[in-house]
Formats: C-alpha cells, sequence, structure tokens
C-alpha cells in the first residue's frame, strides 16, 4: 500500500513538471504567433532588414530626403529663384542661437551680416563677415508666397530673416545672389522624382517584358532576349546624349522632364526583365503553379496570385538598387548640358556652376549638391543591400 501511494506522488509530480515544462514553452512563444507556428516570409524579412544596421540609418535618411522634397516651399528659407546681385558668391553664414545684449544673454537666432572689400589687385570684390553687425532669424517667418501641395496659398517658412529683403545664405549663393540651401532643397524633388518615377516605369516594363517571356517562353522569349542584348551592347552615355540632343528646343521644362524620365525609362528596365524572366522560368515549374493551372485557373491569375507575389522582395530589392543609378544618369545629363535647364532647378542643373576649378576655388559651397548625390546614392545603395540580403532569410 505505501508503494502505491509513492507511486501515485511520483506520478503526480511528473505530471507537474511535464505542466510546467508547457507552461513555460507557451510563456516563451512571441507575441503574435501560434504555439508551434513559423513566421512569415515578409516578418523574416522585416527581422533580417532590421539587424542590417547601415540599412537602417540609410532608410532614415532617405526619409528625410522625402521630407524635404514633399515640403520644399516651407523648408526653403528664399525664394530660389530671388536674384540679389550684390551677393554674387556670398559665403555661407553661421546660425548662431545664443545672442547677448545689455539685458544679458538670451535664446534669439541670428546671423552675421557682411561687409564687401574690394582687392587693390584684382578689383575683385570679397566678402567679409562683418560681426558688428547682426540680422536675426526667426522660426516660421513670413517669406515669399507659395501653394503648399500646389492648393493651399501660404507664405510662413520653416526659418527666415526677420526681414525679408536681409540677406540669409546658410550655405553660400551662386553666381547670380540665390540662395543655395533654397536652390539645393528644390533640387531635391526633381532629382529624387526623376529616380522615382522613373524606375516605376522601368518596374512596369520589366515584370511586364520579363514575365510575358520566361512565362510562355518560345519564340517572345528568344525575341526578347535579343532585344535586351542589343540595348545592354550599347555605350550608355552617348545613347543617352543623342536621345537628348535629339529633344526640340522649343519645348517646355516640364516637357523636357517627362521627356528625360522616359528615356531613362526605356533604357533601364533591361537588367530588372532578365531577373524576372529568371524568377518565372524557376517558378513555373513548381507543383503548386501547375496544380493552379491543371485546375483550371486562368494564365493570368496564376501570374498574379501565386508567382508574383512569390517574389516581391526580389522586386523590391531590384527597384532600390535602380533608384540610384536613375538620380546618376538625370545628374549626368544635367551637368552635361542635355538634360534638364534652367529655369528647372535639379542637382544636375545646380552642378553646372561647378564646372570652372577658378570658380571653385573661390565658392566651394557650389559642390553641396555633391555632396548630396553622394549621400543620397549611398543610402539607397544600403537600402538595396539590406533588402537583398534581407529577401531571403530561409537561407541564411
Amino acid at each position: 500500500m505505501t508503494m502505491t501511494t509513492e507511486n501515485l506522488s511520483a506520478a503526480e509530480a511528473d505530471k507537474d513538471i511535464v505542466a510546467t515544462t508547457e507552461d513555460a514553452q507557451l510563456d516563451a512563444v512571441k507575441p503574435g504567433l501560434q504555439y508551434g507556428g513559423t513566421e512569415s516570409q515578409w516578418q523574416l524579412i522585416r527581422a533580417r532588414f532590421r539587424r542590417h544596421r547601415l540599412a537602417r540609418v540609410s532608410l532614415w535618411i532617405m526619409a528625410v530626403f522625402a521630407i524635404v522634397a514633399i515640403f520644399a516651399e516651407f523648408l526653403a528659407p528664399k525664394d530660389p529663384h530671388d536674384v540679389q546681385a550684390r551677393y554674387t558668391y556670398a559665403p555661407p553664414q553661421a546660425l548662431h542661437f545664443i545672442d547677448r545684449d545689455a539685458d544679458g544673454w538670451r535664446i534669439k537666432p541670428y546671423v552675421y551680416d557682411y561687409k564687401v572689400e574690394v582687392e587693390a589687385e584684382s578689383l575683385r570684390r570679397v566678402f567679409r563677415i562683418d560681426e558688428t553687425k547682426k540680422i536675426y532669424v526667426r522660426f516660421f517667418a513670413e517669406g515669399f508666397e507659395y501653394k503648399l501641395f500646389g492648393l493651399i496659398p501660404m507664405n510662413r517658412h520653416l526659418i527666415g530673416p526677420e526681414k525679408k529683403r536681409k540677406p540669409l545664405f546658410l550655405i553660400g549663393s551662386d553666381r547670380l545672389g540665390r540662395d543655395m540651401l533654397s536652390r539645393l532643397i528644390y533640387g531635391t524633388r526633381i532629382s529624387l522624382s526623376v529616380g522615382l518615377i522613373g524606375v516605376s516605369m522601368s518596374l512596369f516594363l520589366g515584370v511586364l517584358i520579363g514575365g510575358l517571356a520566361g512565362f510562355y517562353g518560345g519564340l517572345f522569349d528568344a525575341a526578347t532576349q535579343r532585344v535586351i542584348e542589343f540595348l545592354r551592347s550599347l555605350p550608355t552615355i552617348p545613347l543617352w546624349m543623342g536621345l537628348s540632343a535629339a529633344m526640340p528646343r522649343d519645348w517646355s521644362p516640364l516637357q523636357i522632364y517627362f521627356a528625360i524620365t522616359l528615356i531613362l525609362s526605356l533604357l533601364g528596365w533591361t537588367e530588372l526583365a532578365r531577373v524576372v524572366r529568371g524568377r518565372f522560368l524557376a517558378l513555373k515549374s513548381e507543383d503548386y503553379v501547375s496544380a493552379a493551372l491543371y485546375d483550371g485557373a486562368s494564365h493570368v491569375r496564376v501570374v498574379l496570385r501565386h508567382m508574383v507575389p512569390a517574389f516581391t522582395s526580389h522586386i523590391i530589392t531590384a527597384a532600390s538598387l535602380a533608384i540610384p543609378g536613375m538620380i546618376l544618369a538625370e545628374t549626368a545629363l544635367s551637368f552635361l548640358g542635355l538634360g534638364l535647364q534652367a529655369p528647372v532647378i535639379s542637382w544636375g542643373v545646380l552642378l553646372q556652376e561647378a564646372q570652372n576649378i577658378r570658380v571653385l576655388a573661390t565658392a566651394p559651397w557650389l559642390l553641396a549638391p555633391g555632396l548630396a548625390i553622394i549621400v543620397a546614392v549611398l543610402a539607397m545603395n544600403f537600402i538595396g543591400d539590406g533588402l537583398r540580403d534581407a529577401a531571403d532569410p530561409y537561407t541564411h
């Protein structure tokens, strides 16, 4: 009898241990996942992307660029087309936040005014910072009028001088005395939009043509591959120059903008088409695709419902890696005078003034658009690398 009681006690203890172990396992399951389940592909991609530190930082950088592009009118302290001839090639003014007067210290932003001196030998005007004169700056200052998002009339800007006509050149001015910071902000919108719109058009063409070639194969696939090989064998820069030079000179800046975007997208779809074709060739032999076809599903449904979602992450990765190329292409064409032209403001147009070494020696701030290009291109490349590493998390 004693033996039986001891056995029962041992059995109950074992049950308690098993129950405790199962409770611990249930408690250890991450929120949002069922016990015994696995993470989805997008959850794995997101988790792996978060571990890519450079990609995460780059994503925040590109978010800042996007905000600058969207709110360019509000963020620009001055009208980017406003000419002030007396401030030609004015150097940058440092922004100070702590002011000292007879009443003591106070927080009031200001910059120092300029004083102009003429060199005796070259008779060249030289700007000096005059620390005896202060130009007070205020946030949400009144300035030039604009329409936010093209709809809301406004005249408030994030920062500006208390007196509108006072000089405020935080990163200097150009040869016509226009504010470089305001022009750089406006150029962000044009340059990034060319990359995004061009890649979107290339994405559509690449997925459509590459998908048809990979899914149906045969003569269409062979013809498509020959066209892609021909386009990729052409020298890129001379081809861009030839197509740009063929545009009529009486076109408006808007027409030239869309023409440049169209040219870049028509020549940039080939790489994505090859990637999509390869994925379609691999996927169409999968069991679930064959089962859908045997079940009577249409080709459109099979492609959109079963095949495209299987490699959407790869498409996003390819698109993110293609955007820097579009930005550099627009910059190169505009820098050479074959792309966008003034009065349109883009990073490439702004860099046209930086072609003269003598000018750069006296006004190195004209290279600011080049720095913006480097940061944007590196950020997009790091984002693409992060997405590429995260796109196939099951292989790691």
